[in-house]
């Protein structure tokens, strides 16, 4: 039996790597199923409006679990939470080849199982995020250093999973991709089994109240804090923004520089910027005052907005990606950093919950409006406008009071208290 975190010593960083390394798998299964399975239908059906529908039931479920799915991860506790979903992720990935094998598969299925996959994914991401600053406190690291290594991690596995998984539905056909998918998630639920200490006492199954209740309990806190309140309405607000760029940067590199080529090598500076931004943020962090660092990382992002508005050369787009993306990678283990300071143990899954589902809640919205504007006035003015609304959520970082309460010191950590650097 694993022993319990409380019986541990104090500096143990082995759950903290496992977790590291469970993220990993986990968010590289899911960067090559959401590549397989929108070609498997394409391919077997040839309709594009089925893919896209196929696509659609991938992603609502996410917003749903993450918001309902809380309250489950506080009642399980979040390590039982976490194996659960994976082991019930993996089932559902798998069903799906090995009824194409067998006795063939519907659509109708198809979809189910799809909604499954992602609705019982969502509850093993957030188990995961509240897990984390247990094993950071037990491994005696400091909070900035631990999300920035994870954040950059995060940008690492998507970054690599999409290209990976091509290679595997082009070498192998989409069901055997899946096949891995499925196998990912097993190894991602044995490491946290194996490597992650049993919970202390907070995060053990406890008594059920009324879920709705529960859930009102998260929402209350949320909105009796005026920086997590700010936080979310930050991160709701640009995410609506970013939401339209896939979509308005696809339009933008056919039509300027006629290549997917330099559309992949667009996104892949700014993906590797965001990597070096994060993996920087772990590095020096906790040396940074936080408001600061956080108004002033948002204040570059705008830049590659009003910039590819100007129809730039590639290379002048290029730069602008990278600089914007160094930018970015603080952003998100910043605001996970300040989060686990704010929220008691007992509400993390309901408040990580929400607060994810409010993240992932605008950028349907988003998508569908950018593609709508960039159709009616341009690729140049949908751009413009993008980098002008990202002016004023700057100004609203700059500018609100709530911000200054990311500066409380941080609780003192093992590192500190041996006089290490």
């Amino acid at each position: 039996m694993p022993p319990s975190l409380t019986s541990l010593p104090r500096v143990k960083r082995a759950p903290l790597y496992a977790l590291y390394v469970s993220d990993t798998i986990s968010l590289a299964g899911n960067a090559v199923a959401q590549l397989a399975i929108p070609w498997y239908v394409l391919t077997t059906t040839g309709s594009a409006t089925l893919t896209a529908l196929v696509v659609f039931f991938n992603f609502l479920p996410i917003v749903l679990a993450a918001f309902f799915g809380g309250v489950v991860v506080d009642r399980l506790g979040f390590r039982t939470t976490s194996v659960v979903a994976d082991l019930a992720s993996s089932g559902a990935v798998a069903a799906i080849p090995l009824l194409h094998a067998t006795v063939g598969i519907q659509l109708w299925q198809l979809m189910t199982l799809v909604f499954l996959g992602a609705l019982l994914d969502a509850p093993g991401a957030t188990a995961r995020a509240a897990l984390f600053p247990d094993v950071v406190e037990l491994a005696g690291v400091r909070m900035e250093r631990a999300s920035g290594i994870r954040a950059g991690i995060q940008q690492g596995s998507l970054l690599l999973g999409a290209p990976i998984g091509g290679v595997l539905v082009a070498s192998f056909g989409a069901t055997t991709a899946l096949w891995i998918d499925a196998a990912s998630f097993l190894v991602s639920a044995a490491l946290v089994v194996l490597f992650v200490p049993r919970p202390e006492a907070h995060d053990e199954p406890r008594a059920q109240g009324r879920f709705f209740t529960e859930l009102a309990e998260g929402l209350r806190f949320i909105t009796g804090q005026r920086l997590v309140r700010a936080v979310v309405l930050t991160v709701l607000v640009t995410n609506f923004l970013d939401a339209p760029l896939p979509v308005v940067m696809t339009v933008f590199a056919e039509d300027e520089y006629g290549s997917a080529a330099d559309l992949g090598l667009m996104w892949g500076v700014f993906g590797g910027a965001a990597l070096a931004g994060a993996l920087s943020f772990s590095a020096v962090g906790h040396r940074l005052p936080r408001r600061r660092t956080f108004v002033t990382c948002f204040a570059f992002v705008p830049v590659v907005y009003l910039t590819l508005a100007t129809v730039p050369s590639l290379p002048v787009a290029l730069l602008a990606l990278a600089f914007a993306g160094f930018a970015a990678g603080p952003i998100n283990p910043l605001l996970f950093t300040v989060q686990t300071e704010i929220v008691p143990a007992h509400l993390r899954g309901r408040v990580f919950g929400a607060i994810r589902a409010g993240a992932w809640a605008s950028i349907p919205l988003g998508i569908l409006l950018g593609g709508v504007v960039v159709g009616a006035v341009g690729v140049a003015a949908t751009f413009l406008g993008i980098g002008l609304c990202y002016l004023a959520v700057v100004g609203f970082g700059f500018f609100n009071p709530a911000f200054h309460e990311m500066d409380r010191p941080p609780p003192a950590t093992a590192e500190e208290a041996d006089g290490s650097s």
